[in-house]
């Protein structure tokens, strides 16, 4: 029943307050139907990640507000 509600779920909108360090987070998204990703930018493996995410045809927003603050 949960692999059949994962399967049908598309156009998810997934966001993050620190950058995605590596390009597995976007396989994991798509695999939750995910097509559009905001998160900040600076990560050194950012050029990785955006190519994941193209070949996905996943929308990545890089955004320079962090609500997080340590």
């Amino acid at each position: 029943e949960r692999a059949e509600h994962m399967r049908a779920l598309q156009g998810v909108a997934v966001s993050s307050d620190a950058f995605f360090p590596f390009s597995d987070n976007i396989h994991r998204v798509r695999r939750s139907g995910v097509a559009y990703v905001a998160a900040p930018s600076g990560s050194v493996q950012d050029g990785v990640v955006i190519d994941a995410a193209n070949m996905y045809n996943i929308v990545l927003a890089h955004t320079n507000l962090r609500l997080f603050h340590h």
